[in-house]
């Protein structure tokens, strides 16, 4: 998603020659290239899927949406399983128009991954619930802090569900520092992103999601935290920003890659 101008082959060949080993790809251009013929494209250029997004919107009421969400979700699965990667992210997905029940969202969803989960283990991926910043809770995740992550992921075996961890949407909590310790002593950090914290945040905010280095994010010191608790897995760069994305792609790519050597190596 950080560099979303380049094609998937573009994308395969920059990181290919910055030398850059893994890629976390999204299902939407994923889908558009055709699945099986990313994951012979990635893996022919020695590349590792370290993540697929997105899964999840797991929190309609209604039955017939309900029964959409958990197919797309299994397809999401078979997808990830192609693509040779073990983790979904999962954005959980907001309040159904109309309500203002957060606990009932929380729960359907724990309903979804008590049927999401095992399916996932028979396909050897694993489920991450990504927290997202507070901002979020009405449209696109009620699932607002990794204790509110974990307090779901917990009531399954972290082979099938645990949490990811983002810069972005945690930095702000004086908490999570503990949860993070928390997750890794179950082994359920299943992904770690980083993005910076910039202001003003645009119109929509979604698009928002800073460079590394350019906000007020210390990436070195969310390193060592996951770290401490025993991630020794890969680290994604996801930024959403339209500036990012009205540039070269590769040469954000390349930057990207220095700013973390930088800021976070």
């Amino acid at each position: 998603m950080t560099v979303k101008q380049l094609a998937l082959p573009e994308l395969v060949d920059a990181c290919r020659e910055l030398g850059v080993p893994g890629v976390g790809l999204w299902r939407e251009p994923v889908q558009a290239y055709g699945v099986e013929a990313a994951a012979k494209l990635v893996r022919d250029a020695g590349l590792a899927v370290t993540t697929l997004c997105r899964g999840g919107f797991l929190t309609a009421i209604d039955a017939g949406e309900r029964a959409a969400a958990l197919a797309d979700n299994r397809r999401a699965v078979d997808e990830a399983a192609t693509l040779g990667t073990d983790t979904l992210v999962l954005v959980s997905g907001g309040l159904p128009a109309g309500s203002k029940d957060l606990r009932g969202a929380r729960e359907r969803i724990a309903d979804a991954l008590a049927e999401l989960g095992p399916y996932a283990e028979e396909h050897g991926v694993k489920l991450a619930i990504e927290p997202l910043h507070p901002m979020f809770a009405s449209d696109r995740c009620v699932v607002s802090t990794l204790a509110q992550a974990l307090d779901i992921a917990e009531r399954f075996p972290a082979h099938q569900v645990g949490v990811t961890v983002d810069t972005y949407h945690i930095w702000w909590d004086d908490t999570a520092p503990v949860q993070i310790a928390r997750a890794g002593a179950q082994g359920r950090i299943h992904t770690f992103q980083l993005a910076d914290w910039i202001t003003p945040l645009p119109e929509g905010v979604l698009n928002g999601r800073g460079q590394i280095g350019d906000g007020a994010v210390d990436m070195r010191e969310w390193k060592r935290y996951v770290e401490a608790a025993g991630y020794t897995g890969a680290i994604e760069v996801e930024l959403f920003n339209d500036a990012v994305w009205a540039r070269d792609g590769r040469e954000v790519l390349a930057e990207t890659a220095a700013r973390f050597v930088e800021h976070a190596g």
